[in-house]
This record gives C-alpha cells, sequence and structure tokens, in this order.
C-alpha cells in the first residue's frame, strides 16, 4: 500500500475522514439515485478498501438509499460524502468533489450511462459503460 494520506470531509467541517493508500478506481456515476442525491447531473467517486478510511472528525450518518446500497451524509449540512454497499464489498466509494485535492482523482471511466441526462455530451474519451461493467 501507498503511503500517500487523502484528506476530506463536509462543507460545514463538522465530518473529516482520511483515505490511505491509492484508490482501486475512480469512476463518474450517472445512475439516478447519485443525481437525486447530490442534485448533480452525476457524481464523481474514488473507490477504496474500506479499512483505509476513516472518519476522524464527527460521525456521518448513513441512509439506505436502496436494497443493496447505503449513502453516508453530513447531519449538519447534508453533504453527501461515500456509498457503500450493504452486503458482500469491502470498499467504500468517497465522493471526490469531498476531497481536499479533488484534482489528483480523475475519473477512469463512466458508469450507469444508460441513465445520464440527455444533455449532458461525454467527450472526454473515457470508457461509458450503460450498466456496471
Amino acid at each position: 500500500m501507498s503511503d500517500e494520506v487523502h484528506s476530506g470531509g463536509c462543507f460545514c467541517g463538522a465530518i473529516r475522514y482520511q483515505a490511505r493508500g491509492a484508490p482501486v478506481r475512480v469512476s463518474s456515476c450517472h445512475c439516478s439515485d447519485c443525481r437525486r442525491s447530490s442534485g448533480a447531473p452525476f457524481l464523481t467517486f474514488a473507490t477504496f478498501p474500506r479499512d483505509s478510511v476513516a472518519f476522524t472528525e464527527g460521525k456521518p450518518k448513513a441512509h439506505r438509499s436502496s436494497a443493496r446500497a447505503e449513502r453516508w451524509f453530513c447531519p449538519d449540512c447534508g453533504t453527501l460524502l461515500a456509498w457503500s454497499a450493504i452486503e458482500g464489498r469491502d470498499t467504500i466509494d468517497l465522493t471526490v468533489g469531498g476531497m481536499d485535492e479533488p484534482d489528483g482523482f480523475a475519473p477512469e471511466f463512466h458508469l450507469f450511462t444508460r441513465s445520464r441526462v440527455n444533455w449532458l455530451k461525454l467527450d472526454d474519451g473515457l470508457p461509458q459503460h450503460e450498466t456496471w461493467p
């Protein structure tokens, strides 16, 4: 594992976290759940091993957003911080927008593009997957 430490948190500063090492992947999700939970046309996530992520200040609140996943957010300001599978995954997806240095987390691909908003033109040359690849 790399010695890198990545920090981030919510808008109001009540929640802070650190992720150690390099992300497993970085992807932009266009599913309707991501759009509705964020109010944005898509979300970009950096996926880390669950045991490499620690919340160092405050405690996020979890909301079960579907049968298979929960989303973690700040109970004070509402910032969406992470997505996590309920079962069978040993990773956590942190929102790149919450990172202190988001420029270091360029997406590698787009997923759930079948649900993307039709006015968004994806011309960045990255692979596009209609569902989970």
